[in-house]
């Protein structure tokens, strides 16, 4: 049996002329599928969490319940301890006493030792994890995550409670290394 085999490069050119084709079409204005977005719904992922801790949501939460969520929604991808992987390592062994980046440039980069502010971590945490449900945790558990990661990296006792009131007054050890952008203009918060 005999079969016609196309080139490579004869395959990318057709693909290129179809869609040169399409883009010269006019675009619909709508595509007849999706809703717009309530107000309700817009202010659910309208969420931003300064640095000083303005944004941050009611709730608390502990290392012992943050240590129980993290093993069953993160330590998959992070490692039971934060430090295995396969993805991003979270717990870095030299937290405490590390050194300068700039005396240490290959040292692992995690949060105990490179994030500048504690309430970063929550507002990551609770915008993109876990990474198969992004959003899916509760405050209270966003917070208890936060707690084991900062205990974790040697940062909190085991016994703290982390809240809106707590969590901004957390000096993460990187924060010295970070500049604060002090441009004016647009209309952001930081006018």
């Amino acid at each position: 049996m005999f079969k016609l085999r196309m080139p490579f490069w004869a395959c990318v050119a057709g693909t290129l002329m179809i869609a040169c084709e399409r883009r010269n079409a006019a675009m619909p204005e709508h595509f007849g599928y999706g809703r717009p977005a309530t107000e309700k719904e817009i202010a659910a992922k309208a969420i931003a969490i300064r640095p000083d801790g303005v944004g941050l949501p009611a709730g608390s939460g502990t290392v012992q319940d943050g240590a129980l969520i993290y093993a069953g929604k993160c330590a998959s991808c992070h490692g039971a301890t934060g430090v295995e992987g396969p993805y991003n390592i979270l717990v870095a062994p030299d937290t405490a006493d590390a050194l300068p980046f700039d005396q240490a440039p290959k040292r692992v980069k995690a949060i105990g030792n490179y994030w500048p502010y504690a309430t970063t971590i929550f507002d990551y945490v609770r915008r993109a994890m876990p990474f198969n449900a992004p959003g899916s945790l509760s405050d209270n558990e966003v917070y208890s995550v936060t707690a084991w990661l900062l205990h974790a990296n040697k940062l909190i006792d085991a016994d703290a409670v982390i809240n809106a009131k707590t969590l901004p007054g957390i000096v993460m050890p990187a924060r010295k290394y970070y500049v604060t952008d002090s441009r004016k203009g647009g209309d952001g918060p930081y006018e």
